[in-house]
């Protein structure tokens, strides 16, 4: 298990163990790759990112990582893995995320991506992600470091 400040300084706990901090978390975050390129969106407000979201009443956050990536990308998932849940102890509220990988087969083009502007393809994540505005604050803790180096060596 891994402990660290968020770019908030809100404490996070990151397992990959199955779901260590909620059986039934309400947010999901999802790597993905399309073609050997990262599978980005650029959120309207906070800037690129993996999608993610929450998980709807009445589905399972398997089915919630494949629908924000339609939703967000237009990206028709065939490899969903899980890789760990994170959990933020946040001022306001708590947060139990499950992350996953997943390698998306076909981007299919979208009326709306809602929030966001659609896919955004990267040959390679690049070193300045926690000082580039160009990112989401999403992408600037020691989350995706240690999921991408979690990918890397299981998968």
């Amino acid at each position: 298990m891994f402990t660290f400040k968020d770019y908030y300084n809100n404490e996070v706990k990151l397992s990959f163990q199955n779901q260590p901090f909620s059986n039934d978390p309400r947010h999901v975050w999802v790597i993905c790759k399309y073609q050997d390129k990262w599978l980005l969106t650029k959120h309207k407000e906070r800037g690129l990112e993996f999608p993610g979201g929450k998980v709807e009443e009445g589905e399972t956050a398997e089915q919630a990582a494949e629908r924000e990536v339609m939703e967000e990308t237009g990206g028709l998932i065939t490899q969903l893995h899980y890789i760990g849940q994170y959990y933020v102890y946040g001022k306001r509220e708590h947060v139990a995320k499950n992350v996953y990988f997943a390698v998306v087969d076909s981007l299919l083009p979208r009326k709306t991506y809602y929030e966001t502007e659609g896919p955004k393809l990267l040959d390679a994540l690049p070193n300045n992600i926690r000082q580039s505005k160009a990112f989401s604050f999403i992408m600037k803790d020691d989350v995706l470091y240690h999921c991408i180096e979690y990918i890397n060596i299981t998968l």
